[in-house]
């Protein structure tokens, strides 16, 4: 197995074995439970689809019942697709975080905080127009010029300018696994990763 599905608990902090204070992401990872396996043949492609955190039977459309009674599982709330898993797997496999040991390094996947609308210092790190004196007139933050007069006469495409930031699939590459909890599902990566308390990752090894 690749990765796991989990969900970000918070940071905190330990202490490395030359007694340096590392900060730290807790993720609570798995267990997942193999929902789907696609085919070549049926799929045009080959996945294993997992599922992460079940939901309740009430809260289940009849589609996805079926989905999940198809795979003799129970509901789940999240749905995520892994490749190159081989042809050992089989439907209501489970995978744990002690996938996670012996494992040095893991990827994040996660959608990052929204920010809504920003201007550019925020946006793109502008460092703002002018000096606070000599006339200057309430424009601090301003972007400056945004293009030419008549010629070309136009904004040119991507121009770094105010607009909604943030809410993205953010992948943060080989941080470092400090520390596997597997009896409370918890896997502890050196670093910040993408996303609020709460919200949902995948962790790849």
């Amino acid at each position: 197995m690749p990765g796991l599905i989990g969900k970000k608990i918070g940071m905190t902090s330990v202490f490395s074995a030359d007694g340096k204070n590392v900060p730290c992401t807790v993720i609570e990872a798995g267990p997942c439970v193999v929902t789907q396996i696609k085919t070549l043949e049926n799929d045009g492609y080959e996945a294993v689809q997992v599922g992460f955190s079940e939901k309740k039977e009430k809260a289940t459309n009849k589609p996805e019942k079926g989905h999940f009674a198809k795979a003799n599982v129970t509901p789940q709330r999240h749905l995520v697709e892994f490749k190159g898993l081989g042809n050992d797997v089989k439907l209501g496999d489970v995978f744990t975080v002690d996938m996670f040991n012996g494992t040095e390094w893991a990827d994040v996947i996660g959608t990052s905080k929204g920010k809504g609308f920003q201007g550019v210092v925020k946006r793109h790190n502008f460092g703002g127009v002018g000096q606070s004196t000599h006339g200057q007139h309430n424009r601090l933050r301003a972007p400056g010029s945004v293009g030419a007069c008549s010629y070309p006469a136009k904004v040119f495409k991507g121009m770094r300018m105010g607009g909604r930031m943030g809410g993205n699939r953010v992948t943060v590459q080989n941080l470092e696994v400090l520390k596997v909890i597997p009896e409370n599902n918890l896997i502890l990566v050196k670093g910040s990763v993408p996303g609020a308390k709460g919200s949902i990752v995948i962790v790849n090894k």
